[in-house]
């Protein structure tokens, strides 16, 4: 059984802003708050999770305002790339 990979990136620019463009973006990964399914997840915890947090708060909770995280499921690799790169473009 394949168990999927998470991982956690911040955005060089954009803050919340650039995280929520970030996901808006993305066609094939679907956004959720929940992660670990066999399907690819996405998340921006500042503005979802996390968004009752002031910045000083977000810091002490280890999110930061550009964070997004992502589960990795089963798709094919070059779709789940090629989402990627669309929304980095975006974000």
């Amino acid at each position: 059984m394949r168990r999927p990979g998470i991982l956690s990136f911040g955005l060089k620019a954009g803050g919340r802003e650039g995280g929520a463009r970030f996901l808006d973006a993305l066609q094939l990964f679907t956004r959720l708050v929940n992660i670990g399914e066999a399907k690819s997840l996405a998340t921006h915890p500042a503005s979802t999770t996390h968004r009752q947090l002031n910045a000083d708060e977000l810091k002490a909770a280890g999110v930061s305002e550009d964070m997004v995280r992502l589960s990795i499921g089963i798709e094919h690799i070059d779709d789940l790339i090629e989402d990627l790169d669309r929304a980095l473009a975006a974000a």
